[in-house]
């Protein structure tokens, strides 16, 4: 491998805390990174887009501009599970737990749900009766990642989880022709799941309910446009790749559940374990010639910019470690 881009959602600080963040890091690897690098920004997303900003990159959305939809990306997320159907229009339908906010609904970040896999099962195996009912077709992924077959529905206009995760839901909810269909099966698997034992025992012991589920991404064969070669390995495992696979994509999402739930003291201890785990390694790949380029692919809430380092990057003994780069993408 000789050129590494490394994704890192959520690696932009966030407007108010630039100063705070700023003085309680402590990450002169990724300084160095930066100080070094060459920046451009790629992209920015409106506030009512339907995914977040590296979202769209990643679905090579980049220049589209169109900000109403999540990406197109199910098709994709089935290959990485092994799934390869052959025909249909298909989501990502997810477990989430939506609670009461004042006058609104908010939908929870759905890695705190801390589902167990026996527990996603169960849910599972209630909504799949429900589905083949309504003569739709579900398949289970994952724990948090389940896939509907709903060629009807190809119309409807959907956002990601994390976009709507801690807004009012309202505006993210499934919209077009289709959206009263698909509330229809929602309220169904809400009812069913109301009572459901995996619930009564979750609030036993403390825990949120999972009442109901949130659909994205719709995709055919012919939509699959996400990013090739998409890789979620640690640095050692990348650099051990064969010589003959040039070009890497890795993805590090260790910063978004901190990032989307306010909790920046979390938020730092992760990003000084991306400092040890990650940017410090990285420079000493470049000064080994292990890696002839790193894109830093960064991203908030609204936007995605990369930072471009090179061994001779790190050769500009002039340039200071600094993180102004990251810290001043809002002005």
């Amino acid at each position: 491998m000789k050129n590494l881009e490394l994704i890192l959602p959520f690696s932009i600080p966030p407007v108010g805390l630039e100063k705070d963040l700023l003085k309680a890091m402590r990450t002169p690897a990724l300084a160095t990174l930066v100080a070094s690098s060459k920046r451009s920004k790629i992209m920015t997303v409106d506030d009512f887009s339907k995914a977040l900003p590296h979202e769209y990159w990643l679905a090579n959305k980049v220049n589209e501009g169109d900000f109403s939809t999540s990406p197109a990306n199910t098709w994709n997320k089935m290959q990485e599970h092994r799934i390869a159907p052959q025909v249909g229009f298909w989501f990502t339908l997810q477990p989430v737990h939506i609670h009461f906010a004042s006058d609104y609904l908010v939908l929870l970040d759905p890695r705190r749900l801390q589902l167990k896999e026996e527990e996603a099962q169960r849910l599972f195996e209630a909504a799949k009766d429900i589905c083949n009912e309504f003569q739709l077709e579900l398949i289970y992924g994952d724990l948090t990642t389940w896939f509907l077959r709903a060629d009807a529905w190809a119309g409807l206009k959907t956002a990601t989880p994390d976009a709507a995760c801690g807004h009012n839901i309202e505006i993210w909810m499934a919209q077009g022709e289709q959206a009263r269909a698909w509330r229809k099966l929602q309220n169904e698997i809400q009812m069913l799941w109301f009572s459901h034992p995996v619930n009564q025992e979750r609030e036993l012991k403390g825990s949120n309910p999972i009442n109901s589920v949130w659909i994205s991404g719709g995709a055919d064969k012919l939509m699959a446009t996400s990013r090739s070669s998409l890789v979620n390995k640690s640095l050692t495992d990348l650099l051990t790749l064969p010589s003959d696979q040039q070009n890497t994509a890795a993805i590090v999402d260790t910063l978004t559940s901190a990032a989307l739930n306010s909790d920046w003291g979390h938020w730092l201890e992760q990003i000084h374990g991306l400092e040890n785990e990650w940017f410090a390694p990285l420079i000493k790949a470049l000064k080994n010639k292990q890696l002839e380029q790193i894109n830093l692919i960064c991203s908030d809430a609204k936007q995605v910019s990369q930072f471009t380092i090179t061994p001779w990057s790190l050769r500009q003994f002039w340039i200071k470690p600094s993180l102004n780069k990251l810290f001043t993408l809002h002005t």
